[in-house]
């Protein structure tokens, strides 16, 4: 009982640190928008040039689209569902909400001059095979290990079995840069591309 009090705080204390970020980051980009469980800001690239495998190449201050999950809306899933079915609720949710982002990419004026979509996470895995994206490793250095110890801390406070689920596969919890160039975002959710495949 007593752990999973301690559980339940730290999942509400690690809520309000993610709402106070998403305050302080708002400025970080020119607008964010929200599609379903997801949210988009766009803001400019900074780094070094990204090549994605369909040749686009993104340059430092060129418009992307950071991708952002509703962690609070995940959270309440697993509480309420289990881990199991809110993982599978989730999936549905991702592919409707990048249906929604597509159609933004096609049809919204404040979209035309981004680039690509792009997301840091752990579950890589389910992602890249799910819906598409492509990975890329990020270069070592502060930015990656800060980055590291966010979302691993992220899903320990998220996941049922928390800290255990880390202990065991460290080696694997390496964050990864998920991208899809506006051209493979069409070709995977656009609804022409659905139908003529």
């Amino acid at each position: 009982m007593g752990i999973k009090i301690r559980k339940t705080t730290v999942q509400n204390l690690w809520m309000m640190w993610e709402k106070a970020f998403s305050v302080l980051t708002y400025f970080r980009g020119a607008s964010t928008s929200r599609f379903g469980i997801c949210s988009v800001m766009l803001k400019k690239h900074r780094g070094e040039a990204i090549v994605c495998q369909d040749s686009t190449v993104i340059h430092k201050g060129e418009w992307v689209g950071e991708l952002h999950l509703d962690n609070e809306k995940i959270l309440k899933l697993i509480k309420s569902e289990g881990s199991d079915r809110a993982a599978l609720q989730t999936a549905r949710m991702l592919r409707k909400s990048m249906k929604q982002i597509n159609e933004a990419f096609e049809s919204q004026s404040e979209y035309q001059q981004v680039k690509a979509l792009m997301g840091i996470t752990l579950l890589h895995r389910g992602l890249t095979h799910g819906l598409g994206f492509e990975q890329q490793q990020m270069k070592s250095g502060f930015f990656t290990r800060i980055t590291t110890v966010y979302l691993r801390l992220l899903l320990s406070a998220m996941h049922p079995e928390g800290r255990k689920r880390i202990d065991r596969r460290t080696d694997q919890l390496v964050p990864m840069l998920l991208v899809h160039s506006r051209g493979s975002l069409k070709k995977r959710f656009s609804p022409e591309q659905r139908l003529s495949g």
